[in-house]
């Protein structure tokens, strides 16, 4: 019982914008789809709702072909707006609902007490062109949800919104993650689907590079990172004992450092210990999700432009 996107192909002329993309999306998630701008994240969405149709491929919802699910199953918040700039929030509110068969006297009170909890009660009865980029993000949501679909698809859904904002947005997740609704947002702010996301796939020029849960996803690249602060931080000295360290970044308050695959991180501690500084702070970590971005795009695209320089004889 999953939504299953099985081998998606799609070319726009000579644009191949997906390249055999699969993933699994467990009922009750929230999942990210992680990518570049470009990466195939908006084609891949358009094809799971019937926006598009793909030219190889299948997207299923229960086994159900996504096309063949009843329409108030899913709720799409594309990226760019999709209001009527002229019409009042609540009006425009209960009309988006009521095409997927919602009463309108529920869709009236559901609507306003969504807009209570975003802070924005009173901007009910303004028209969506007075509001600021943040609060016609939030409104934008709350006619994605409305209808009460089982399957959210959110195109960027944090983009335009400041910390406070982004902070609401976030516990809405929760709340209808937790409601048993499934979420899949695509972004490529990664610290935030890295906070959020209990599943990710990566993606590269249509491609999906790597998937799994998150921690699976974070551990796939097989080195841990360690923090550490010693009494005299910026010298970092008493690292050269240990080649198989990598610094990936060296402030003035800790240290973070790459270990190889099959070192015990705990060779760095005693090694900090050895110098007879204090130590002040000392955490075994699983890499970000932005660290195994960069580890695996950029080792694909060195891949790419390797494979391109050979010549067509030899390859």
């Amino acid at each position: 019982m999953t939504l299953q996107i099985d081998g998606l192909r799609k070319r726009f002329g000579t644009v191949q914008a997906l390249d055999g993309v699969s993933m699994t999306v467990q009922p009750g998630q929230v999942f990210g789809f992680l990518g570049a701008n470009g990466a195939g994240k908006t084609t891949t969405m358009r094809i799971a709702l019937g926006l598009l149709r793909a030219d190889e491929g299948s997207v299923t919802w229960h086994g159900t072909p996504t096309r063949a699910c009843p329409r108030r199953t899913f709720g799409y918040m594309p990226e760019e707006r999709g209001l009527y700039m002229r019409m009042p929030v609540i009006d425009q509110l209960v009309y988006f609902a009521s095409l997927y068969g919602v009463a309108r006297s529920k869709a009236r009170s559901d609507a306003l007490a969504w807009l209570t909890r975003f802070r924005i009660a009173e901007l009910a009865d303004r028209k969506a062109d007075t509001l600021s980029k943040g609060n016609q993000q939030k409104v934008q949501y709350i006619a994605t949800i409305l209808h009460g679909p089982d399957v959210l698809f959110m195109d960027e859904p944090f983009s335009g919104l400041d910390p406070v904002n982004v902070a609401l947005l976030k516990d809405a997740f929760i709340a209808m993650r937790d409601d048993g609704r499934t979420i899949v947002f695509s972004t490529h702010q990664l610290e935030q689907a890295e906070e959020l996301c209990d599943a990710v796939a990566i993606i590269d020029h249509g491609r999906v590079v790597t998937s799994g849960s998150t921690l699976e996803v974070k551990r796939s690249t097989g080195h841990q990172v360690v923090r550490v602060a010693t009494s005299h931080s910026a010298d970092l000295a008493w690292l050269r004992s240990l080649p198989e360290v990598t610094v990936t970044r060296a402030g003035r308050d800790f240290a973070e450092l790459r270990v190889a695959a099959g070192m015990n991180p705990q060779s760095v501690l005693r090694a900090a210990l050895a110098t007879g500084d204090e130590v002040l702070r000392f955490e075994v970590a699983d890499p970000s999700l932005e660290e195994v971005f960069v580890e695996r795009v950029g080792a694909l695209e060195a891949d790419e432009r390797t494979l391109a320089a050979v010549p067509r004889s030899v390859a």
